[in-house]
Parts: C-alpha cells; sequence; structure tokens
C-alpha cells in the first residue's frame, strides 16, 4: 500500500525553533528602519529622528473568528489589516510588525504555513516587515497577538483628543458590508449543520463576505493626506462600529457633533442583503464593526482639498454642545448611543 503523500506534518515533529525556522525562511526585510529582524532575542529598529508609535491587537478563537468558515489564510490577513489600521489611525506609516501565536495540538504545521501566507501576503501589500514575534502551545484552539510598529514625525501625528468645534466629521469608504458578511457566512453555517451536502450560492454576497474575511486597510488615505498638506484634528479607525467611535472621539476630544443620516452612502448589495435580513440600513451603518475604515475632522478650510475626493464623505461637524446627535433623513433628532461591538 502507498504511503500518503499528502499526510500533514505534526507540530512537534519540527519543535518550537524548527516551526520558527520555517515561518521565517522567505521573510526579507524591506524598510530602512528594521535594522535586524526575526533570528535574535530581539529586533531592532532605527526611525531616526521619527517619533515611534506602537499598537497591539489579539485575535482569540470562537471570540473574533470561526474556523468553520474562516479559512486560515485569511485569518492571517486580516489579523494583519486589524493591527496597522491602528496605526494609520495615527496619521503615520507602518513599518514592522510582531506576530505571536498559541496554537492546540489539533493543528498541523501546513496549517501554520497557511496562516502565514495570509499574514506574508499582508505585510507584501502594505510594505510591512515581519521583524520577530513568539510561538507556544495552546489547550484549546488559536490565540493571534500581533503588534504593529509605525513612525511619524511629531507634528504630524494626529490624536482622538484634537477635534475642534465647527470641524468637518469626514468618513473614508463605506461602513456596514463587513457585519452584513458575517451575518451570511453565520446563516449559512447554520444550514450547513442541518445539511452538510447544502450547496449554497454567495455569488450576490461577494463584496460583503470579502470585506469580513479580507478586509483593506486605507494606507492610501494616510499618503493622499500627506501628498495634500492635510493634517487632521482627530481620527480614529472604525473597528466597533461608526457609533462607538464617533463617542470615543467626541469623549476624548470633549465635544459634540451632528450627523446627518443622508449623508450615510449605502450601495445596492448593503440595501438588498439588509432587505433580506430585515435590518435597518442606518442601524447597520452605525453599528457594524470590522470595517476598518477611517473617521477624522479637519477644519473647514481643508474641505476644498478633499471635496472631490470620492473616497471622502463628509457626514457632519463637530459642535461645542458635548451632545452626540443624528438627525434622521425624517429631521428627528436621536441621541447617539455605542452599538458597536463589545470585547467582553
Amino acid at each position: 500500500m502507498e504511503e500518503n503523500s499528502n499526510k500533514l506534518t505534526e507540530i512537534n515533529e519540527l519543535g518550537e525553533f524548527g516551526l520558527i525556522k520555517l515561518i521565517s525562511k522567505n521573510i526579507k526585510l524591506k524598510n530602512k528602519s528594521s535594522v535586524l529582524g526575526i533570528g535574535d532575542d530581539s529586533a531592532i529598529i532605527d526611525n531616526s529622528k521619527l517619533q515611534t508609535i506602537v499598537s497591539t491587537d489579539m485575535l482569540v478563537e470562537g471570540v473574533h473568528f470561526d474556523l468553520s468558515y474562516f479559512p486560515l489564510k485569511h485569518l492571517g490577513y486580516k489579523s494583519i489589516i486589524s493591527s496597522i489600521s491602528d496605526i494609520y489611525s495615527m496619521n503615520a506609516q507602518c513599518n514592522q510588525i510582531t506576530v505571536s501565536i498559541a496554537i492546540s495540538n489539533r493543528f498541523k504545521v501546513e496549517s501554520i504555513q497557511d496562516l502565514y501566507s495570509g499574514i506574508n501576503l499582508a505585510c507584501k501589500n502594505y510594505g510591512v516587515d515581519l521583524i520577530g514575534g513568539d510561538t507556544t502551545s495552546s489547550n484549546k484552539g488559536i490565540v493571534i497577538s500581533i503588534t504593529a510598529i509605525g513612525s511619524a514625525k511629531k507634528e504630524k501625528i494626529v490624536k482622538r483628543s484634537g477635534a475642534k468645534n465647527n470641524d468637518l466629521i469626514v468618513l473614508t469608504g463605506s461602513l456596514g458590508k463587513a457585519y452584513l458578511g458575517l451575518q451570511v457566512l453565520e446563516r449559512e453555517k447554520q444550514v450547513f449543520l442541518v445539511n452538510q451536502n447544502s450547496k449554497p450560492d454567495l455569488s450576490p454576497y461577494t463584496k460583503l463576505i470579502e470585506s469580513q474575511l479580507k478586509p483593506e486597510a486605507r494606507k492610501d488615505v494616510i499618503s493622499f493626506l500627506d501628498e495634500n498638506n492635510i493634517i487632521p484634528s482627530s481620527m480614529i479607525d472604525i473597528s466597533d462600529g461608526l457609533s462607538s467611535e464617533l463617542i470615543h472621539l467626541c469623549s476624548s476630544s470633549k465635544v459634540g457633533c451632528q450627523i446627518y443620516e443622508e449623508k450615510f452612502n449605502f450601495d445596492e448589495s448593503f440595501l438588498s442583503t439588509c432587505k433580506e435580513f430585515n435590518l435597518e440600513p442606518s442601524t447597520i451603518f452605525l453599528s457594524g464593526g470590522e470595517d476598518y475604515e477611517l473617521l477624522f475632522t479637519v477644519n473647514q478650510d481643508s474641505y476644498k482639498l478633499i471635496k472631490d475626493n470620492d473616497h471622502f464623505n463628509v457626514i457632519g461637524h463637530i459642535t461645542e454642545n458635548l451632545d452626540l446627535e443624528l438627525n434622521g433623513k425624517d429631521s428627528k433628532k436621536t441621541i447617539i448611543n455605542s452599538m458597536g461591538w463589545k470585547s467582553f
């Protein structure tokens, strides 16, 4: 009887150091600031006269992702996107990341290679160096921790706390697609559990599912702002939903806001899927998370520089009054409450 050539490799056959060697063998440093990467006790970064920005995210199986419909390659890609988006939200460029994983013995070496193929693809697409991390065992499932490291000139760094009265509130892209993509995947999972022969047609939901499984970060926005000498007064990335991020931004800046429902932009796939799931589009636009778009404020003099950019949508303005209000299409005002992702 022939030996199965597709036999998967147990992680303990390689051991920790063998696994690290396998993961890192094709990694090449691209950024000048990356002096030393994987292979020593620590990495070395030289940011010269720039300030360093650091952000860490953790993803836990069963809490942040479900591997019954989330391919490991996509998971690796998304884990990088969610971390580097935090760097971009500070108006900085991301240069390096570290990746730490805890994995149970249900995963084989090939599974880890799939995960890192997504990680490496994201690093390549965004010009980021993977410079270190850690691997260890887990009693159950997989846990991923990403630390993203960026840099920027001190005078260009943007915080949540700088919004001023009458500043314009600007949103990049459209929101809610990742949430709807998750609803589609969860529905089809339940169908599969009842009938494992089911073959769903997911083509009408391609954009929504891609937004959930393979989102992109807005490095292009940071480049545009830099090229046009625009420094926002405040900025935050939208990972927990627009309503939650507005509350964070206004609370940090000690201001309020007025936003306008008529400024929300919906595409056909978004609207049709909301109707299918009996969901109110504006509610999903406000509450859906994991979009990794950017929300920022600029003074009104900057409007002429952004008004012709299709990626930007002015949805309201900052007020001295601390109330956060949504002006509906019916002219009714509603207090904005946090409706986004809850981590606990």
